[in-house]
C-alpha cells in the first residue's frame, strides 16, 4: 500500500475541481442522493431505508490523501491495489470488506477509469448493471 506519492512524482492537490467532478459523475446515476456522513460528503443510491453508500469522499482522512472510497466487486481490492498502488488503496475502516481507495490529488487522474469504478459501486448496492444511457 502506498501511503504517499511515488519517488519522482509530486502530489498535487486535485481540490476542489476534482471533488466537483466526482459530485456530477455520482449525480449522474439514477435514484442518488448526497449527504454529509462522517463529516464529508457520501453518496448513497436508492431511496429511503434502501439507500445505500457507494461513494464517500476522503479529504484527508487520517491520511494525506484526497480520494474517495467505494464498493468493488469481489477480487477487485487486491487486483487494482497490485495493479496500480500509487492510485489505489485499501481503506481503513471499509477495506476489510472489500472497498477500495482512489486518489484524486495524482496529476494525469484517468476520469474514465473513476467513472466506471463510481459505475460499478452504484450497481454493486443499487442491484443496477451497468452504466446509464
Amino acid at each position: 500500500m502506498a501511503d504517499h506519492p511515488p519517488a519522482g512524482h509530486a502530489p498535487f492537490d486535485g481540490g476542489p475541481a476534482a471533488v466537483e467532478r466526482l459530485r456530477a459523475i455520482c449525480r449522474a446515476l439514477p435514484e442518488v442522493d448526497e449527504r454529509v456522513s462522517h463529516g464529508e460528503p457520501t453518496w448513497f443510491a436508492g431511496t429511503g431505508r434502501r439507500a445505500r453508500v457507494f461513494v464517500m469522499l476522503a479529504d484527508h482522512h487520517h491520511d494525506d490523501r484526497l480520494a474517495f472510497w467505494c464498493p468493488a466487486a469481489a477480487g477487485a481490492q487486491e487486483f487494482l491495489t497490485a495493479e496500480d498502488p500509487d492510485l489505489f488503496f485499501r481503506p481503513p475502516y471499509v477495506g476489510h470488506r472489500g472497498w477500495i481507495g482512489v486518489r484524486l490529488d495524482l496529476p494525469a487522474l484517468d476520469w474514465e477509469r473513476v467513472e466506471d469504478l463510481v459505475a460499478d459501486a452504484h450497481a454493486l448496492v443499487s442491484g443496477r448493471a451497468g452504466r446509464p444511457s
